[in-house]
């Protein structure tokens, strides 16, 4: 793995960003009923904002981008953003993680501005249980979107599951059943407990559920820069892939990535308040050796770990006034 290396010795090359809070969901884990209040429009890096922190971050090391949000596709003209990333030197992917309900309007758009791939989030195969996770989403939107997806080559095309019990645990089958069905690649991944922990289903339990299906035969990843540990069931051509922050004690030592924020906060850790501001030095003019050196600065206060550990809903704070738990995974991106 080529990039930058941190306190840790891991090689840093992989920069998410959100490119909005906005979402046309309001999921039951990640925001109320009524949504939050939304940052000011002018607060949010433009595009061009966002392509000059990518010059420089690849100058840093940083050679994989990943888009989210909030739900990326409800900004206007996400395909130029593509576009402008995927051409800058040393840029070897542009992803992109969505709750799929827009995709398939904007799949092949995507794919001809030069998206790579797509990461789908979905917690439910049950149309009914959809809008009562999502409270406005439609789950036949989503699966149009994944076809479109698979048909306009984004591949390969993962399905993201955070398990929840009492929610949907009794689904987990149902999934895994779709990695031989379907040639789906399912990503099973432990709820971070930042409200509660007893929904939290650690993903031992979910392997010992699979495994009432066939054995699991360790594979290969997909293609990816994620955490996830691969498997297969007898007969699957798509995958398992389990995302384990919580139970597995050396998950942190292998994180490669930084998180940019829409408004423009370099954070080096998802779960620490820790965070560099680049929009005030991009509004301000800095050159490019300046933000590279930013971006540097982030790589290297990376923390070893999180200290979020499974039944325990309070992470210990590392920096900062307002605590992990009071910043919206929609404004940060996670």
């Amino acid at each position: 793995m080529t990039g930058a290396p941190d306190s840790c010795g891991r090689s840093i090359n992989y920069l998410r960003i959100s490119v909005t809070d906005r979402c046309n969901l309001r999921c039951i884990y990640c925001l109320p009923p009524s949504g939050i209040p939304l940052i000011p429009r002018n607060h949010i890096l433009s595009y061009e904002e966002i392509l000059s922190v990518v010059r420089a971050a690849t100058e840093a090391g940083i050679s994989k981008i990943r888009l989210t949000g909030g739900e990326p596709l409800v900004r206007e003209g996400l395909p130029r953003l593509v576009e402008m990333l995927s051409g800058v030197q040393r840029v070897e992917e542009v992803s992109l993680t969505t709750n799929g309900t827009l995709l398939s309007k904007q799949a092949a758009a995507l794919k001809q501005a030069g998206l790579t791939r797509v990461n789908v989030s979905l917690d439910t195969l049950n149309a009914g249980k959809y809008r009562d996770i999502t409270r406005l989403g439609e789950l036949r939107d989503v699966l149009d979107g994944i076809e479109a997806a698979r048909g306009a080559g984004l591949l390969p095309v993962k399905i993201n599951m955070v398990v929840i019990r009492g929610v949907n645990d009794d689904e987990i089958l149902d999934f895994a059943r779709m990695t031989v069905d379907q040639e789906w690649h399912v990503r099973f991944i432990e709820r971070m407990p930042f409200n509660s922990a007893v929904d939290f289903v650690p993903t031992s339990e979910v392997q010992q559920r699979i495994a009432t299906l066939g054995q699991l035969e360790p594979r290969v990843p997909p293609t990816g820069n994620g955490p996830a540990a691969y498997y297969r069931l007898p007969g699957a051509t798509g995958t398992i892939g389990f995302i384990t922050p919580l139970s597995e004690a050396a998950f942190c030592s292998r994180c490669n990535r930084l998180r940019l924020s829409a408004e423009g906060k370099l954070r080096p850790c998802l779960l620490s308040d820790d965070e560099i501001d680049l929009r005030t030095p991009l509004r301000n003019n800095a050159t490019s050796e300046e933000l590279r050196e930013l971006v540097l600065k982030a790589i290297a206060s990376k923390p070893e770990r999180h200290h979020l550990e499974a039944g325990n809903a309070t992470p210990l704070k590392t920096g900062g006034a307002g605590g992990v738990t009071n910043r919206k995974m929609s404004r940060i991106g996670g």
